[in-house]
């Protein structure tokens, strides 16, 4: 390498940072070993902040633009140097690009359900997952805050800390809500933007800026949800009909799961008889006097089609006298 060589590679003329892939949010630019030339060019595109650091201290922020670095545009810089007038000579500075675009489809879930008092269920346990998106805000505090001087900072590294602070503001949100959890999910978009509330002034507290958040789904864990079912199943008996479909069709899904022998085939049987009773026709009063139907070891009512426990009198469905 020449003489010539060697020395302009101390000197740089321009400045700028193409993002060669995304995640990346602070890059700080190479400078070991040389210096900026007095009216260099710097190069911030848009979706980029460019921030002058000098001795550990934060000079200047550039926006988007060409800039032309003397001492009329680096104020700050200036005055740490004590610089009364144009610097003629190469100066020594750190400089650092911050990404400022959105940082989209960012995934936060709950890893465990989370524990809420509900004023129909009680106590009960939620999961939730979405998305929310983000953008560098403020470079000098992201700077000091968060990335310091590191030759790069991705997004992947911020998201544990963005993560666990999502889900602590929307177990407190959770809590303190008045929403009853079966009309959650027609309000999610409402707790979506109320949880973003609360949490923009912790992303505010490292220079982020928090532009969306999507509650994509709330739910109970499997074991509670069948309970609600449940107690939905149970509260259609106000409906004899709905009720009788209900039951019917329960008996028809445990005959399907046990189809091994004779007595798991009498129940399927039955079952089916009893929905296909229930489904073709309304209740009406029958005036028969004939004994109820049996299938295998299962007696069924004729009147309403819900079983018999043996040695019973009356059917307790409907009360009709056996």
């Amino acid at each position: 390498m020449s003489l010539k060589q060697f020395l302009a590679k101390q000197f740089i003329d321009v400045i700028q940072w193409n993002e060669q892939e995304d995640g990346m949010l602070a890059y700080r630019y190479p400078m070991q070993d040389m210096e900026i030339q007095n009216g260099g060019q710097l190069t911030v595109r848009e979706s980029q902040v460019a921030l002058f650091v000098n001795e550990g201290k934060v000079a200047d922020v550039f926006s988007p633009g060409l800039h032309t670095l003397t001492t009329r545009n680096l104020p700050v810089l200036t005055d740490l140097m004590n610089w009364d007038k144009d610097f003629e000579s190469p100066f020594k500075s750190d400089v650092y690009f911050f990404s400022t675009r959105l940082q989209i489809d960012q995934k936060w879930g709950t890893a465990t359900p989370i524990t809420i008092r509900d004023k129909e269920f009680g106590a009960v346990r939620l999961r939730g997952y979405g998305i929310y998106s983000y953008r560098i805000s403020d470079p000098r505090t992201f700077f000091t805050q968060v990335s310091g001087t590191r030759d790069a900072f991705y997004a992947s590294q911020l998201d544990g800390q963005l993560h666990n602070t999502v889900v602590a503001r929307m177990t407190d949100i959770f809590a303190n809500s008045d929403v009853a959890y079966l009309d959650m999910a027609a309000k999610q978009s409402t707790l979506g933007a109320q949880i973003a509330e609360e949490m923009k002034p912790a992303f505010a507290a490292l220079g982020l800026e928090l532009t969306q958040f999507v509650v994509e789904s709330i739910s109970m864990p499997d074991d509670l949800q069948e309970i609600i079912d449940q107690r939905i199943g149970v509260g259609m008996a106000g409906d004899i009909g709905r009720y009788t479909q209900f039951e019917a069709a329960q008996a028809l899904e445990l005959a399907a799961a046990n189809t091994g022998g004779t007595a798991g085939m009498g129940v399927g049987i039955g079952a089916g008889a009893a929905m296909a009773q229930a489904m073709m026709s309304p209740i009406k009063p029958i005036a028969s006097t004939s004994a109820p139907a049996s299938v295998g070891a299962v007696r069924y009512c004729m009147e309403c089609g819900k079983a018999i426990p043996e040695g019973a009198k009356f059917c307790p469905g409907c009360g009709r006298a056996q």
